[in-house]
């Protein structure tokens, strides 16, 4: 049986759900699953369900914890990673003082870059002690940004490789909503970069459904839950994955103002909080949540409360279907982030692309997909080149590539002149220099 690591295991519902999801596969139920995370208390809650989970599931499944890293990529076949490293509240607050309103900030713009320069070290630190310890086990990332690690993965270690997201599963799941159709029924090509993949062709029982989609953005309560990916989709002819408050961020057209905000943004949106709330009484209400649910979590570990159903049920994640596949020489067909060895022929060669990917016993099969049309190729390569940028720059330890990369970024080119984003950029440099290696 495999043995299957998980770096970033404290997080009480990443990590709980993969768990949950090896367990539900007869190819995987005895696995040696190692969590490893370097907070000691989240790890012991998280070791503590994990054995609850496999004593509820009745199954063989081995769980080891430790906060050593090495140890617990020894003689790994599959390796996951979801990871943070410090607090991301800079990469937000100070762009915000110059009139750069992220909405996120953990994929472009200058939030995103660097969010990438302090996760990338800790990620690429996994990927060369995994290159010592168990050179053949595959890396399944799931941390953010994906495609600036991705790139940083590829150019810097020879490890086995793929980036997972939600984004794309998790959207064809909401169109099918959309349209009132059972997602069972639907088939879907979708292809791109990371949070900016589009839906080539999504179809409902093998007949084109965008006509469908076209309808159902006339219903204003449709529209209201993803204002932004719609009028994507009504300007440039293809709906993009991940949420409306993502993609806002990633072009010149949605947060260039307050009234643009205002126009773009509904709290019948993913991820949108109540408008009269600030950021910080958002992020206050997030710790409370947080804490409330850490504590429902350890009442759980501990055996004070019963494992909910749905925490035992299969998720929709990638994770556990790539490695059945890998295990039982079952094809599974998934959306992966791989570097593009032509296989979207309008995008530069040394770039890293979402494409869908097959998965069998002999690997990973990414799909050629061939030219995007021109409007949607131009949206990617706008961030396409941000994110190189910020990757020749965290490998080169060279600060100019990092100030080129958030003076071309879309959003950051169209609020502030040259000389204002390099003087925003040295003060996040400033504010996080615990944290960069250059």
């Amino acid at each position: 049986m495999p043995q299957v690591t998980i770096v970033g295991a404290g997080s009480h519902v990443f990590a709980r759900r993969l768990i949950a999801d090896l367990l539900t596969w007869p190819a995987l139920q005895d696995s040696t699953i190692v969590l490893m995370d370097i907070d000691q208390e989240a790890l012991n809650n998280m070791a503590a369900l994990a054995k609850r989970m496999i004593q509820e599931r009745g199954v063989g499944a081995r769980i080891v914890a430790t906060t050593d890293l090495e140890r617990a990529l020894d003689g790994a076949d599959y390796v996951s990673v979801s990871i943070r490293v410090g607090s991301s509240y800079q990469h937000v607050a100070i762009p915000a003082k110059y009139g750069i309103m992220h909405s996120v900030g953990d994929t472009m713009g200058p939030g995103g870059v660097f969010y990438f320069l302090k996760n990338a070290p800790a990620v690429i630190e996994i990927a060369r002690t995994m290159e010592r310890v168990c050179p053949k086990a595959l890396m399944l990332n799931y941390t953010n940004p994906m495609v600036m690690l991705s790139w940083a993965i590829k150019d810097l270690t020879d490890i086995r490789y793929v980036g997972l997201c939600h984004s794309v599963q998790g959207t064809a799941q909401t169109l099918a909503g959309y349209i009132n159709v059972p997602f069972e029924d639907v088939s879907y090509w979708a292809a791109g970069i990371n949070h900016m993949a589009w839906f080539l062709e999504y179809r409902y029982k093998g007949e084109d459904a965008y006509p469908l989609i076209w309808k159902a953005m006339e219903d204003p309560e449709i529209y209201a839950r993803d204002i932004v990916k719609f009028e994507v989709m009504k300007y440039f002819g293809a709906f993009v994955s991940e949420s409306s408050i993502h993609m806002s961020e990633y072009t010149p057209y949605f947060r260039r103002t307050q009234e643009l905000i205002d126009r773009h943004t509904d709290e019948r949106m993913w991820g949108v909080g109540p408008r009269d709330m600030s950021r910080e009484e958002r992020m206050r209400r997030m710790a409370e949540m947080r804490a409330e649910a850490d504590q429902e979590m350890r009442r759980i570990a501990t055996g004070d409360a019963p494992i909910p159903e749905d925490w035992l049920s299969r998720s929709h994640e990638y994770f556990s279907r790539i490695l059945n596949a890998c295990e039982t020489n079952v094809p599974y067909t998934f959306n992966g982030n791989v570097p593009n060895t032509g296989l979207i022929t309008n995008f530069p060669n040394n770039a890293v692309v979402e494409v869908p990917i097959l998965v069998d016993a002999m690997g990973l099969h990414p799909c050629h997909v061939g030219a995007l049309p021109p409007a949607l190729a131009a949206l990617n390569s706008s961030n396409l080149y941000v994110q190189e940028l910020a990757v020749k720059g965290f490998i080169e330890k060279h600060r100019e590539y990092i100030y080129q990369a958030i003076q071309v970024d879309p959003l950051t080119a169209s609020l502030l002149s040259l000389a204002e984003i390099r003087q925003m950029v040295d003060e996040m440099f400033a504010a996080d220099a615990e944290y960069m290696t250059f």
